[in-house]
């Protein structure tokens, strides 16, 4: 049976993601700092992760014996809404804590797993390297730092091992209700939802991909490729 290791195992996307790799017959391991009650399966091993502490990975990481593919997920939920002036040392390095450190801890620790394997590193970005908002660039910053990672990953650990990213856009939670505008804006005709994001990860790791690294892969309902001005 082949292992997948996922961070921010109990996250909307994360957990998606490991219910598609069950679904599909594998050993799914989730970190995280806190469990999702919901996420009930005998090939599911919940491991209570933090990220920002290195021993806590090496420990997850004894338990286990093989790894086919590491997806790394964890974000940090509320990115800092505060003008970059005014940002603190502090806050910037909370926020790149999680949503660029620990994609390097956790794949350097696995990749002893990964190449006896030959297997597959997808990390999770976000369309927030390519577009912004105004006062997110701790946030977009680390998401750019994610991809460009990821390519020289690909490049560092070909051909044993492939790196590929997911850029979601707009996922939402399918259970919340949202504006008839909110789908209509986007070229797909409607806002995301987790599956989406998990397919693709599926996809990314299986053989049918096995030529494809280095790339990042924009979910977004075609958001990023429309030209929108203010009204």
């Amino acid at each position: 049976m082949k292992t997948c290791l996922i961070t921010g195992s109990s996250g909307l996307i994360g957990s998606e993601i490991c219910r598609e790799f069950l679904n599909h017959g594998f050993e799914v391991i989730g970190l995280d700092i806190k469990p999702n009650k919901d996420l009930k399966h005998p090939h599911f091993l919940f491991i209570k992760t933090d990220l920002t502490h290195e021993q806590e990975i090496i420990s997850a990481y004894t338990k286990l014996d093989r790894l086919d593919v590491l997806i790394n997920c964890a974000a940090k939920a509320n990115p800092v809404q505060k003008k970059f002036h005014l940002l603190s040392l502090k806050e910037w390095r909370n926020l790149l804590a999680i949503n660029l450190d620990s994609y390097f801890l956790m794949t350097k620790h696995a990749l002893p797993l990964l190449q006896k394997s030959k297997g597959s590193i997808i990390n999770i970005s976000s369309t927030r390297h390519i577009q912004s908002e105004a006062s997110t660039e701790a946030y977009t910053a680390g998401k750019g730092a994610v991809d460009a990672l990821t390519r020289a990953l690909a490049i560092s650990y070909g051909p044993k091992v492939r790196v590929n990213s997911i850029s979601p856009g707009w996922i939402n939670d399918p259970k919340e209700k949202l504006k008839k505008k909110d789908h209509e804006q986007h070229p797909a005709g409607r806002v995301g939802i987790p599956s989406d994001i998990a397919s693709m990860a599926f996809y990314l790791a299986g053989d049918g991909a096995e030529f494809i690294t280095g790339q990042d892969f924009v979910v977004d309902g075609g958001m990023t490729a429309k030209m929108i001005y203010a009204d």
